[in-house]
């Protein structure tokens, strides 16, 4: 017919820059846990838009927020003030359990370039930064220089000055400081890398070790981070309640789908980018710390910490008796499932952890790979045991049928 529409996917094919390796999956509308695709078939979302949606799609509370704070006031400049960031800064600082101080901006890759900007002007010349092999630290030059993987500094050189990546072993991040170093980056739990948490020892290790060097400890908290492992502090799970760090950055679920991020800086730091060294035009709106707030509020009100520590528990042992799964490791609700090789079916290509994403998608449950054998579990922390079981028997019957490789 001369008048019909061109679908989603070749818009997207003429118009839209190819940076992703999308799945064949156009969504229309999302409701919990739970989306439709465009020919109306259901799924169970156990991505939350890579650990962002934190209550869900369409939760009321945050359509509420977001509506009300639309008819006041959407956008203003951080040249003025204005009552949701003061409010949201003040829970935030409260969460790090430290005194300190909130920027806010609107990514996770931004939280983390002002860490970087953070180590140098604490510096006094000093410039380096410690990274650790498998992390992600975000797509900027500098994220990429940060990141501990190769695939993603390929064709992006040379990269941005003053970062090694590291082993995570805390002899390899010692023998790695010298006169040039300012800082310490980690994630508490690598999630790109494989969600791979670090040790309790291995945290208390690289605090003293920046105590006795004068260098600051920063923590990525992009992902793990503001209640995904059923606790405001991500380093908490792995038993490192007394460690506390310099900075920490955060994105992600902390405006549950609204674009927002944030870094913490403690005392005595708090104050060391002053006006004019560090802004951002949309960072902070009053209409995303409304969202972020009632986000909070939410999890809070419904006790949703509690819930992401009992789902993510039967998650776990649920994974530990599924065909092909070598491990199941994480927190919470960031949960990584290292599967062992199977046969690939007819026109199937990629890792196994491609492989079997795709065959989910068929099955009706959406996942998130984590590099070549690990598979991600990321539902929202108001997830149902009831939709973790259906989850848990999707992913059985799908390993099942795969047959695996010697």
């Amino acid at each position: 017919m001369p008048n019909e529409q061109p679908s989603t996917a070749e818009l997207y094919a003429r118009h839209v820059v190819p940076t992703y390796g999308r799945f064949p999956l156009c969504l229309a509308r999302g409701k919990g846990a739970r989306v439709w695709d465009e020919d109306g078939r259901e799924y169970l979302d156990f991505t939350s838009g890579i650990a962002v949606n934190a209550i869900g799609h369409a939760h009321p509370a945050l359509q509420k927020a977001i509506a009300e704070q639309a008819g006041e006031l959407v956008h203003t400049s951080n040249l003025f003030l204005t009552r949701p960031q003061a409010l949201l800064a003040a829970r935030l600082e409260k969460m790090a359990g430290a005194r300190g101080k909130v920027f806010f901006c609107n990514s996770g890759a931004e939280a983390n370039e002002g860490l970087y900007k953070l180590a140098r002007k604490h510096g006094g010349g000093r410039h380096g930064i410690i990274t650790l092999d498998g992390s992600f630290h975000g797509r900027t030059l500098g994220g990429i220089a940060a990141t501990g993987q190769s695939k993603v500094k390929l064709g992006f050189g040379p990269p941005v000055d003053g970062f090694v990546n590291v082993p995570p072993r805390i002899e390899c991040v010692a023998n790695a400081v010298n006169g040039s170093t300012a800082a310490i980056l980690v994630e508490p739990i690598q999630g790109e890398g494989g969600v791979r948490p670090l040790t309790a020892g291995f945290l208390r290790a690289l605090r003293k070790l920046c105590d006795a060097h004068g260098l600051l400890l920063f923590f990525d908290e992009v992902q793990c981070g503001l209640g995904r492992t059923g606790d405001w502090c991500g380093w908490h799970a792995s038993g490192a309640d007394d460690v506390v760090p310099d900075a920490v950055s955060w994105a992600k679920g902390i405006g549950g789908g609204f674009p927002l991020g944030a870094f913490w800086v403690r005392e005595p730091y708090a104050d060391l980018l002053g006006p004019g060294t560090h802004g951002t035009t949309y960072g902070g709106s009053p209409l995303a710390c409304a969202a972020a707030n009632a986000v909070f509020d939410t999890i809070e009100a419904d006790n949703l910490l509690a819930n992401a520590r009992e789902r993510g528990e039967q998650l776990r042992e649920g994974a530990k008796t599924l065909p092909l799964v070598r491990e199941a490791r994480g927190a919470g609700l960031l949960i990584g499932l290292e599967i062992g090789d199977f046969a690939p079916g007819q026109e199937e290509t990629g890792t196994a952890a491609l492989r079997l994403t795709l065959r989910l998608i068929k099955a009706g449950l959406l996942v998130v790979p984590a590099g070549e054998q690990v598979i991600r579990l990321l539902p929202p922390l108001n997830v149902a045991a009831a939709e973790c079981d259906e989850a848990l028997r999707i992913l059985r019957e799908v390993l099942a049928a795969a047959k695996p490789l010697p």
